[in-house]
């Protein structure tokens, strides 16, 4: 296998410079059309870096999936999850963070890179309240950059348009008895829905 080894061979491969959009499209901040874009998303996908190395976490919400505070600072509350806490260890250690924000029906991604910091200020997740319930922290995003991807990848993988293609897929289930031995992978499907409706929020 053919390695491209520095920077140099990089961009002689890649002939082609960006310009133009690929280039005016980033700000420092949020400008009001991105920040609609932002609040219409449910979804996203958040980036963070560590010792162990590099972390990516879907996040989602049954509205916008942070808050934005202002045109510099995003909140994004940390909902019940798996308890693995792969993203808050890295940000606690390292806040380089990075959010890819997706809208069902949308070919554009737009793009947040920043740094965070994880509270646990009581009225920072009273915020969020969800029938009484609060998240145990909230990831606040400073904004480092903002800029919308181009639309080819979504467009390629007809991400919106195809038909639902999960029916065939493994469970969890299966997933985790294939990693270990012994582990009950039918029991825990078939658990999983009633489990998922008492511990969303």
């Amino acid at each position: 296998m053919r390695i491209v080894g520095s920077i140099e061979a990089l961009e002689a491969l890649y002939e082609r410079r960006p310009s133009g959009a690929a280039l005016d499209k980033v700000t420092d901040r949020l400008m009001p059309a991105q920040a609609r874009w932002i609040a219409a998303s449910r979804f996203c996908v958040l980036s963070t870096v560590g010792p162990e190395g590099t972390d990516a976490s879907p996040r989602g919400d049954d509205g916008p999936v942070v808050r934005i505070a202002d045109e510099r600072t995003l909140l994004l509350p940390d909902w019940r999850g798996n308890n693995r806490m792969d993203s808050l260890r890295n940000i606690v250690r390292d806040g380089r963070v990075s959010l890819m924000f997706l809208v069902p029906g949308a070919a554009s991604v737009i793009r947040v890179n920043g740094r965070a910091v994880v509270s646990d200020d009581p009225e920072l997740t009273a915020r969020f309240d969800h029938e009484g319930k609060h998240p145990r922290s909230v990831i606040v995003v400073t904004v480092a950059e903002v800029y919308p991807q181009c639309a080819r990848a979504v467009m390629r993988s007809e991400l919106w348009s195809r038909g639902n293609e999960s029916a065939d897929l493994p469970s969890i289930g299966e997933m985790v008895a294939e990693a270990k031995a012994g582990f009950d992978g039918d029991a825990y499907d078939a658990e999983w829905p009633e489990r998922a409706k008492t511990s969303m929020w």
